[in-house]
Order: C-alpha cells, then structure tokens, then sequence
C-alpha cells in the first residue's frame, strides 16, 4: 500500500483545514493509499520540551496576535524567522531524516512555508527519490523562501496564475509546477445550496427579504470585529468569532438595531455562509476562497497591519471583479453599501469562479507518483533544480 504523509501545523488554522481536507479526499478516491497527518512540530519536538518551558505551543503566539489584530510589523519579523530557520536548518534536517527512517513513505505532501527547504533536504538525505510536493495554501508566494525553494526537487501546486508564474520564475522546472483552480476547501464547501434557505435564515431571527452580512476573521477571531458591528448596526449580520468566546460575550452584549447572530467555533462554516448575501473579513485565501466558493461577493481589508502573505489576496478579489478593498475596518460600512447596490454585477462576477481544487490536487499526487516510480534518465537526474 502506497504510505503518504501530510505535513501541517496549527498557525493560523488553514494549513491544518487544508490537510484535513486532503485527507479526506484522499481516503475517498485513493482507498489504496495510506495517508497520515503530521504537525511538524511535533516532528521536531515530541515531547514537547518547548511547551513545558515557555507554557504554550509555538503556534499559540502567532494565533494570539491574530485574534487582537497585533499584525503590524510581521514583515520584518518574518525575516528573522527565516533568518533562525536556515541557521537551526542541520538541526532540523537531523531530526527530520530520523522521523522519514521511522515512517518511510512513498510521497510526502507539505501544505506548509518557511520549513520546506529543511523538509525535502530532509527526506532526500533518508529516502532518495522519494518524491515531495509542496500545497500552497496561499494564493500566492512571498519570495524568498516562503513556499517555493529553488534548487531543490520540490514539486510545487499552485491555485493560482500568479503564483504559478512565481514558481516559473524562481526557477522551477515547468514539469515539476502543477497548476490547479484554486485553494483546497473542504468537501461541504462544494456541497448543494440549501434548498430551504428562506426558511432556514427566518428559523434564525432574520428577515429572509432583507440581505444577510457573514463575518470572519479567522479562526481565533478579531477585536476588529467590535468595529464593524457598530459601523453595521442595521445590517443583519452573522459574526464567526471562531475560540474568541471573549469576543463573543462583547458582541451579545452589544444591542443592535439589525438582527445578529453571534456563533463561537463551528465546523458548520459553510452552512452560515449559504445564508449569507456577502461576506467582510481579513484577506485570508482561505475565507476568502470559501466566501467565494459558496457565491458572496467579498469586503476585505488591505492596509500596514495585513500580513505580508495576505495582501496580493486583495488584488485577487479586485482583478476578479469578486467584492471591495478598503484600507481601514472605518471603511467597511460604506463598502458594505456599494456592494449592496451593485450586489447582481458582483455575485455574476463570483460565480465566473469554479474551484475545485480538492479534486484536483490527488491527480497531481497520483501524476507525481507514477513519474516518481520511473527512472529518469541519468543526465536528467543530474540537471534537475527543483
């Protein structure tokens, strides 16, 4: 049985729904394949030596800093990480290698950045020849050594023409940069639409002839989020404020002239959207992708504060016709209205959209594979950068 091995972690929330959404895929059209799910650090530090030290895990800090909007400034510190990556990268590998000797799969799938170089290093030094795909989970790359490292076998999916033509250009070999319709989204999100919508927002508090707002700002939340709801006040809204339960309490006790519904964590995402006329959240690919997916147009905010690996997701919503782009959370309200008063040209532009990646991305596992499992010519092997 062909093993592969997922490798994920929890900054964020993406790459992990990504993974589990690959996953699930997988154990449905590739029953033949075993497929595991690995938290790199928990690759790098079973037991969790860094956890009983600092009282958190590595990701919780990035997660937290989410959730209060502390974004500011990660541009600069995004070089330092990189900078401690490639300096701990012997160590890494070391690690790595040992964990690849002990699990010994046929086709490692990275859905994470910044440790790829480390993990196809890695691999190569356990198993060589033993293939390795890096999944962007972003709808673009942020050279250098974001999500592609060139000079290395690395086969790199990419869900959009931008980041195809990163890849391309960063030195890739055009047989190793595999292009797909989007990011990966769980399977619901490609679900049927409610056929008892109407009643289904009633049954909620709405008033099913007037528009529904879904907002979303990741899975821990944002104090932005307070902004908005006074800026919204008579605008029906459904606010997703993910493990923020704080954020939560804040917004039920907050009156609204406009009926509200405050949800805390939910696997049950896609079911709001489908009640919802339009979404506003951060330019994350994969809420933006999701919105997109169940036909929202979109209000996103692109300013100092947006990540660096989030703003080129502005450019894709305004190329693709998909909502607005405000530079500041004062801007929403106004935005909320023009997309109100444009709502058929906006939803005719969404729906021009067809993703389905989730569906994509096992063929080009299974295309990897089979190459993989052919020698390649000796002058080829020898040529090869990425």
């Amino acid at each position: 049985m062909t093993s592969v091995a997922l490798i994920y972690f929890n900054a964020g929330g993406g790459h992990r729904a990504a993974t589990r959404a690959l996953e699930a895929v997988l154990a449905e059209r590739r029953p033949d394949w075993n497929v595991g799910c690995a938290n790199l650090f928990e690759i790098l530090d079973p037991t969790q030596q860094f956890r009983r030290l600092c009282g958190f895990a590595p990701e919780d800090l990035y997660n937290k800093r989410l959730a209060r909007g502390w974004t500011a400034g990660m541009a600069q510190e995004l070089k330092l990480l990189q900078a401690s990556i490639r300096l701990g990268h012997g160590l890494l590998v070391e690690r790595l290698r040992d964990y690849w000797l002990r699990r010994e799969p046929d086709l490692v799938v990275s859905l994470i950045p910044h440790f790829n170089r480390a993990l196809v290093a890695s691999l190569n030094a356990a198993l060589p020849g033993v293939p390795f795909v890096t999944v962007m989970t972003d709808l673009a790359d942020t050279p250098p050594s974001f999500w592609v490292e060139p000079g290395t076998p690395q086969h790199v999916v990419c869900g959009t023409p931008r980041a195809q033509a990163q890849a391309l250009a960063q030195g890739c070999p055009p047989a190793q940069v595999h292009r797909v319709s989007g990011m990966i989204l769980r399977p619901e999100f490609h679900a049927p639409p409610l056929p008892d919508r109407d009643q289904e927002r009633a049954r909620l508090g709405f008033d099913p002839r007037r528009p529904i707002g879904v907002v979303l700002f990741g899975g821990h939340g944002s104090a932005a989020m307070r902004t908005l709801a006074r800026q919204l006040d008579d605008v029906q809204l459904i606010l997703l404020c993910g493990h923020n339960r704080a954020l939560a309490q804040a917004l039920r006790r907050r009156p609204a002239r406009a009926a509200r519904l405050i949800v805390e964590f939910t696997p049950q995402v896609h079911h709001y959207m489908q009640l919802a006329d339009f979404f506003v959240g951060k330019p994350g690919p994969g809420s933006l992708s999701e919105a997109v997916q169940q036909g929202l147009p979109v209000i996103t905010i692109r300013n100092a504060w947006t990540m660096p690996q989030e703003r080129y997701n502005a450019d894709w919503v305004l190329d693709n016709g998909l909502g607005l782009v405000v530079p500041s959370h004062r801007k929403v309200g106004a935005a909320v209205r023009t997309v109100l008063q444009r709502l058929p040209e906006f939803k005719a532009n969404v729906a021009r959209i067809d993703n389905r990646a989730l569906f994509e991305v096992p063929e080009v596992l299974a295309r990897v594979l089979q190459r993989s499992a052919v020698p390649a010519p000796r002058g080829c092997l020898e040529g090869a950068t990425a």
